[in-house]
């Protein structure tokens, strides 16, 4: 009984400010696969996309985004992933 009376259980209220989707806020701005410095904003450096929890899309936007991303890349607009060259001495470090 000692030992949970020496803690305080009140708890801190931690407020979180949610993320806006930039696309449903700025009605200006457009999906479009051929707009490769958008669509890199949504890609990480190694070339994945942006889960929309990290990047504050809607789901709707983020599944047009997606789409957009996978069309850029077929049309080699966007990298699928970052070139890295294995040499052998790196390999036998």
């Amino acid at each position: 009984m000692a030992y949970n009376d020496t803690f305080n259980h009140e708890r801190k209220r931690v407020f979180v400010k949610h993320k806006i989707c930039r696309f449903c806020a700025d009605s200006s701005l457009k999906i479009d696969y051929k707009d490769s410095k958008t669509l890199a904003a949504f890609t990480t450096e190694r070339g994945k996309i942006i889960p929309r929890r990290i990047s504050g899309n809607c789901a709707k936007h983020q599944r047009i985004l997606a789409l957009a991303i996978k069309r850029a890349r077929n049309i080699a607009l966007l990298p699928f992933t970052t070139a890295k060259i294995k040499t052998k001495q790196s390999r036998e470090l």
